[in-house]
């Protein structure tokens, strides 16, 4: 049956709903993070422990999950994270010891997370779209900032209300029941479907050949397997590049809310701080998306990673000057900025390595992604317990900011495909 529009929209809402609740399920960690500590009194070390803990369980089951998607398709992946996520967010409550948590919220719900996060979405939607590549996947990823805004705040009043086992045992009935039904409209690629990419209708013998993106014709002729691809320079400066991204992404998010209420912040300024992080990142991630249409990936992968540079910057300085026009700006340099890694994290490595082989190839380069992911929470913890503050561990923040966007411009998706803005 016909639709009176493209699939691939479908595609991207039901991405977007998915996004909402599976991605902040696990960024709900920042606040359950107080209370855990409070209760536990573990080291702060030991409990961030257990995030990062779900970034290496992330990193060894993400070539696992891209095999699986280039055999079997999306929706046996996102049903899989559905299981393993809601388990672990249900069984999580029974938590008395350290290691149960590094079961539940770093095993399971770190597993369940590369398949409903941007890892295992990454590895279908830029088969999607080509011209408005990144514009489709800014949409689609803005459903986390929308989350942030939704269920975040939920959270937190159940965590003040009824504590915040009640907490995770609602989101894990929210994860079974909203998303394991929509997740069956999925499908892999619009051929699967009899459509085209970007919805465009089938070509025609008389109709004029369309403009070819490909800037190195060798390269992209290339059959790129994932041993043929780890042979190569772009693919170690691609590992770099997102290590750094997911370093510093993560360990801004985890150690924030702590790190506010610390040096003299409200819980509702530390709490809306979060949330309006993931907010400011709807309109980033969309803008960006569609600016990378135009100007290049490179461009706007800079232009992120100077964003959670500028955050780092606010975040030290606001000990000294205890100001919420430096929230302000924390808030706006790692929302409206940061955020638009997203929006190409799966462009970047389709243009480079595009082929039937590249779900093994992403999952692989995700490994190193989610590596850092792990190292930037657990880093960050562990020299606050050391040295008793967040200076070192920030600074160290800046730094991976400038060699991930330094990375990513030795990559060059540019010099294999042009983007839509540089086709001549």
């Amino acid at each position: 049956m016909r639709l009176p529009f493209f699939y691939g929209w479908i595609i991207i809402a039901v991405t977007f709903v998915t996004m909402a609740i599976g991605v902040n399920a696990r960024t709900a960690f920042s606040l359950l993070f107080p209370p855990i500590l409070g209760e536990f009194g573990w080291d702060r070390g030991v409990t961030a422990g257990a995030f990062s803990f779900g970034f290496v369980v992330s990193a060894i089951a993400s070539p696992l999950i891209g095999r699986l998607m280039d055999r079997l398709g999306p929706r046996s992946v996102m049903e899989l994270g559905v299981a393993l996520m809601a388990a672990g967010l249900l069984l999580a409550p029974l938590t008395t010891q350290p290691w149960h948590l590094y079961l539940t919220i770093g095993v399971l719900v770190g597993a369940g997370s590369i398949c409903l996060g941007y890892s295992g979405q990454s590895l279908y939607l830029p088969n999607w779209f080509n011209r408005r590549r990144g514009l489709a996947i800014g949409v689609a990823f803005a459903g986390v900032g929308v989350g942030s805004v939704t269920l975040l705040p939920w959270v937190q009043v159940m965590i003040d209300q009824t504590g915040w086992r009640t907490a995770c045992t609602a989101m894990g009935l929210l994860i079974l029941i909203a998303l394991a039904p929509i997740n069956l409209l999925l499908r892999k690629r619009p051929e699967d479907l009899g459509l085209r990419p970007d919805g465009d209708a089938a070509l025609l013998a008389s109709a004029p050949k369309p403009v070819s993106n490909v800037v190195d014709h060798q390269w992209a002729s290339t059959d790129w397997t994932l041993a043929r691809a780890l042979a190569t320079s772009r693919f170690w400066w691609l590992a770099i590049g997102y290590f750094g991204g997911l370093y510093v992404w993560y360990a801004v998010q985890v150690h924030q809310t702590k790190y506010l209420l610390d040096i003299g912040f409200s819980p509702a300024v530390a709490v809306w701080s979060l949330g309006a992080v993931s907010l400011l990142g709807i309109p980033g991630q969309i803008f960006l998306g569609h600016l990378s249409d135009r100007i290049g990936r490179e461009w706007i992968w800079t232009i992120s990673c100077a964003g959670f540079a500028i955050c780092f910057v606010a975040l030290m300085a606001l000990p000294r000057f205890h100001s919420l026009a430096l929230i302000y700006v924390m808030v706006f340099a790692q929302g409206a900025l940061g955020y638009g890694l997203t929006s190409i994290m799966g462009a970047v490595v389709v243009e480079i390595f595009q082929g039937k082989h590249y779900g093994s190839i992403f999952g692989t380069i995700m490994v190193a992604a989610l590596a850092g992911g792990a190292a930037g929470p657990l880093v960050t913890g562990v020299l606050h317990d050391v040295r008793g503050d967040y200076t070192l561990a920030f600074a160290i923040g800046i730094g991976m900011s400038a060699l991930s966007a330094l990375a990513v411009w030795f990559a060059s998706p540019r010099k294999v495909r042009a983007v839509a803005g540089r086709l001549h």
